[in-house]
């Protein structure tokens, strides 16, 4: 054990690339891309450190290029799952009790091997399995996922430094112990960071974890996983498995040993799970944290105040970028009847110098969408509000599959507030528009409040402060993150914790100290120096 009270390197948020055309790390990038897009990987899934493969490939295909092969991994069964519990918890006892500072170099060394000599790799991946361009990689797989280690070890230590307070002849103090047992992380496939974090926070804390990533994200999980071996990450802490979802839930949560999930996908699933967990709840030997982040519908909201160009643009980026495909992406928006005209007009010439196509090509803003069942419930929205006597495409609307699942962004502007595309998470470049009266401003608020189930992200555009403190204060139970004069998306590590409430998830903010306090048990210690001998108190005379 250490006999030191050792303090972290001060945690900073790692620098952005700008990939500006014609720069080295623009270079660097694409030629590890063109490198790798040409090679066929294998992929195994990781259980207690060694590589798994069975007789089932499953062939991987980019986004942009379905009939592109560009590998395979291999798909396990559920004695995997067992495979994957029981080395996790053979690991455990060594772990626990493997010091917080030795646990903490790991981490803090993983985030130095993704901002050198990984860095190209993992965005590449991203790029290829997950058509992000350029900037969306680095800003996700790359410098969030390095905020996130390096943060998480800072608030690890602040955490574990908190102690109460002791009175005389006694000691006080809290220890900050693992989960009893191990903890079920499933992933989705947007965020390569979010894949990487939700393991590796709870297994920073001393918990052994089974990972399910989503199997359209295999190949930077994979690179995850590379990282963290070569960091040294000890064999069964983080058990890396790609089985069926729903039969894999079934068999960890009726584990008696499970201790917790940590979870991002679909509201339907996590609700499901959470169904699962309790029909289990008597089999547990704890009961177990449950920390879900759930997806949104999430608002824009311009006051007739508003800087029209702000608003323009803050609609083309949050809606837009990586092709809506953010549970925080800006689906939704209300817009003066004062303002729309000039909104429109700006969006219409930012959007027609929008660059679509592979992520090879630095200059594509928007690349394909995840799959074909994505590019087909787009096509739906589109081709319903074509159809719709409620709603009309004033902007885009076009659809490619021809090469790559592409979907070019889309503005649908409807006179119900309540229309299917104003209100449903689609996970695409869909922006639905209603135009309000200016008069009806504050009825707008209420139905911006009402109109979704959801409350991950929102923005609120004004330059009259009292308009500002009314949409604060009527919507502050729609979204978690609430954004002013900006747009609803780019939560950064330790700057803005990110997470929602109502169907949006537990709000147990990824990037920031509460969400690891959810992945420890705390004991409390009183240790008094001199004991009594005598049981009678003073009032006994």
């Amino acid at each position: 054990m250490s006999k030191a009270i050792s303090q972290v390197p001060l945690a900073v948020n790692e620098p952005v690339n700008s990939y500006v055309p014609g720069s080295p790390e623009v270079k660097s990038l694409i030629d590890t891309y063109k490198k790798m897009w040409a090679e066929k990987v294998e992929i195994p899934m990781i259980i207690n450190g060694k590589e798994v493969k069975t007789d089932k490939k499953v062939q991987l295909q980019s986004p942009q290029d379905h009939a592109h092969d560009f590998g395979f991994y291999y798909q396990g069964g559920m004695q995997h799952v067992d495979d994957a519990i029981n080395a996790a918890l053979a690991a455990k006892e060594a772990w626990n009790a493997l010091g917080w500072e030795q646990r903490a170099a790991i981490f803090l060394k993983a985030a130095d091997l993704l901002a050198g000599p990984y860095r190209d790799v993992i965005n590449a991946a991203t790029m290829i399995g997950q058509s992000k361009n350029v900037h969306q990689a680095e800003i996700d797989s790359a410098c969030e996922f390095i905020d996130f280690l390096r943060f998480n070890v800072e608030f690890m230590t602040e955490m574990y430094s908190e102690q109460p307070v002791s009175d005389n002849g006694i000691w006080n103090r809290v220890e900050y112990r693992p989960l009893e047992g191990f903890c079920f992380a499933v992933t989705p496939f947007n965020f390569t960071a979010i894949s990487g974090n939700l393991p590796t926070c709870m297994a920073m804390l001393g918990n052994v974890v089974v990972w399910k990533p989503s199997d359209k994200q295999v190949y930077s999980a994979k690179v995850i996983m590379d990282v963290l071996t070569e960091a040294g990450l000890p064999a069964g802490v983080i058990n890396m498995i790609f089985t069926d979802g729903k039969e894999t839930a079934e068999k960890v949560l009726a584990h008696k040993d499970f201790a917790g999930l940590h979870f991002t996908g679909s509201t339907k699933v996590f609700q499901g799970m959470w169904k699962m967990i309790g029909d289990n709840i008597h089999n547990y030997r704890t009961y177990p944290r449950i920390v879900g982040e759930t997806g949104g519908k999430d608002f824009v909201i311009a006051h007739p105040s508003a800087n029209v160009e702000a608003v323009a643009t803050a609609l083309v980026r949050g809606a837009f970028e990586y092709q809506g495909q953010k549970c925080s992406a800006a689906s939704r928006a209300y817009i003066p009847k004062s303002l729309w005209a000039d909104v429109k007009k700006v969006m219409e010439a930012q959007m027609a110098t929008i660059k679509i196509g592979s992520p090879e090509d630095p200059s594509n803003f928007v690349n394909a969408v995840i799959d074909k069942n994505s590019f087909e419930k787009c096509k739906g929205y589109i081709t319903r509000a074509n159809e719709s006597s409620e709603a009309t495409v004033v902007i885009g609307g076009t659809c490619d599959d021809s090469k790559g699942w592409f979907v070019h962004p889309t503005v649908i502007e409807t006179t119900n507030p309540q229309y299917e595309s104003m209100v449903e998470e689609i996970f695409g470049p869909i922006l639905s528009v209603f135009v309000y009266e200016d008069a009806e401003w504050k009825e707008t608020l209420k139905l911006v409040d009402s109109s979704s189930p959801y409350s991950l992200t929102g923005s609120v555009f004004s330059q009259d402060r009292y308009a500002i403190a009314e949409a604060y204060k009527a919507l502050e139970n729609a979204s978690g993150n609430f954004y002013i004069n900006d747009k609803p998306t780019g939560a950064v590590v330790g700057q803005q914790p990110f997470g929602g409430g109502r169907a949006s998830g537990t709000n147990d903010k990824a990037g920031s100290k509460m969400n690891l306090l959810r992945w420890t048990s705390v004991r409390s210690v009183k240790e008094t120096f001199v004991s009594p001998k005598d049981y009678k108190y003073p009032y006994l005379g």
